[in-house]
């Protein structure tokens, strides 16, 4: 017997390279041949020489070992032939491919690729949002602009529908109120013509002055205080200019003036002046004049005086659709022509308060102090007009 003691004839190198190619068939057969192998008693000294020179000699104790390498380094795990993979293998390879796709989508390589390819949508995106900003702000401008535009237009309109609306209320009002303007300029272009060495300043502030409180459309919310001064060479000018320009006013409106003249009350007790004076204004005023010439108003005696709180208030007025028009003789020779307005009215000051607030006039209620005299000036100094010399005056309106 040949190759072994069951009488089996040793693989042929045909079966051999078939084993070898199939990992499977050659992990089990060559296990089983193991085992032959080691059950069978090797060839004893005695057996014979035919065992040493055949292929099976060199073949059947070296294939499982060669099996067995090539089962190790196959990437798949040794199963037996027929065996299926179990539920618990699938779920950890199903398990292993989500990680390693979850990983590669959170890479910062894959992340940089997703921004760069994002990017320019963005920008794509961004550029309509700032154009419709722009246009919302641009049409933010434009109703600004229209609404300015609006409001410019229309208040001045409405001040013009205002300011004439009483015209167009009582058509009497406004022929009558025609009336007393165009003789109050007559009688205002006639003076002027006399009184040609007078100041432009003072005809064009007097008749604004006087002509807008003439003027009935506005109302009159204060009287019309209007206080004149002169040097000494010019007394005769101030006293007739003022008469004049009292005359005109109260003759536009079919009126008398009252005149008043402080050099004859001079001498006077200051409340008996302030008494007279009182009357004399209340009463003239109630029985319609419209107006009152107070000539020599720093010769009144200093307590007299503050009667004129009543009148000349620029709020509580007793009355207030009249005029009032003061004279102060200055002591000085002559007013510099050069002189301005507000020069001439802190000339004016300065006298009055020399001449109320002396060092032997007596301290009491009756009588000016500081804090009178300031009060009093700030109701009779709406308006300071200087008069100059004239030449050749009238005999009439200077008695």
């Amino acid at each position: 017997m040949v190759g072994g003691s069951d009488g089996q004839a040793p693989p042929d190198a045909t079966e051999l390279k078939r084993r070898r190619k199939s990992p499977r068939l050659s992990g089990a057969a060559g296990a089983a041949q193991a085992e032959e192998a080691e059950a069978e008693p090797g060839p004893g000294p005695g057996s014979g020489g035919a065992l040493e020179g055949s292929p099976s000699t060199y073949f059947l104790p070296e294939q499982p070992k060669k099996e067995k390498a090539k089962a190790y380094d196959s990437d798949e795990p040794k199963k037996p032939a027929g065996h299926q993979p179990d539920t618990d293998t699938l779920l950890k390879e199903s398990k292993a491919d989500f990680i390693e796709k979850k990983e590669e989508h959170h890479s910062p390589t894959l992340q940089n690729r997703i921004k760069s390819r994002d990017r320019p949508n963005t920008g794509k995106q961004s550029q309509p949002l700032a154009k419709s900003a722009c246009g919302l702000q641009s049409g933010f401008h434009k109703g600004w602009t229209l609404l300015l535009l609006i409001l410019l237009i229309s208040i001045p309109l409405l001040w013009v529908l205002w300011s004439g609306m009483p015209r167009f209320l009582d058509a009497t009002l406004s022929s009558r109120d025609i009336q007393i303007l165009q003789a109050f300029r007559a009688q205002m272009r006639r003076l002027k013509n006399t009184y040609q060495s007078q100041d432009p300043n003072l005809w064009k502030r007097t008749h604004m002055f006087l002509e807008k409180h003439l003027n009935a459309s506005h109302l009159r919310l204060e009287p019309a205080i209007l206080l004149f001064t002169a040097g000494q060479e010019a007394e005769k000018a101030l006293k007739c200019l003022s008469n004049e320009i009292a005359d005109a006013f109260a003759s536009s409106q079919n009126a008398t003036a009252i005149k008043i003249n402080g050099a004859d009350k001079a001498v006077l007790d200051s409340d008996i002046v302030k008494l007279e004076v009182d009357n004399e204004l209340s009463s003239g005023f109630k029985g319609g004049k419209k107006v009152a010439v107070v000539h020599r108003f720093e010769l009144l005696p200093a307590g007299s005086t503050l009667i004129f709180y009543k009148y000349c208030d620029h709020e509580n007025a007793a009355f207030k659709d009249v005029a009032l028009l003061l004279t102060v003789l200055l002591d000085e020779q002559s007013l510099r022509k050069s002189l301005t307005l507000q020069e001439v009215e802190e000339k004016v000051r300065d006298f009055l308060w020399t001449k109320f607030t002396s060092s032997d006039a007596p301290s009491s209620y009756k009588n000016m102090d500081t804090d009178k005299l300031s009060g009093l000036w700030s109701r009779i100094s709406h308006l300071v007009l200087p008069v100059w010399p004239e030449k050749d005056l009238p005999v009439e309106g200077c008695t």
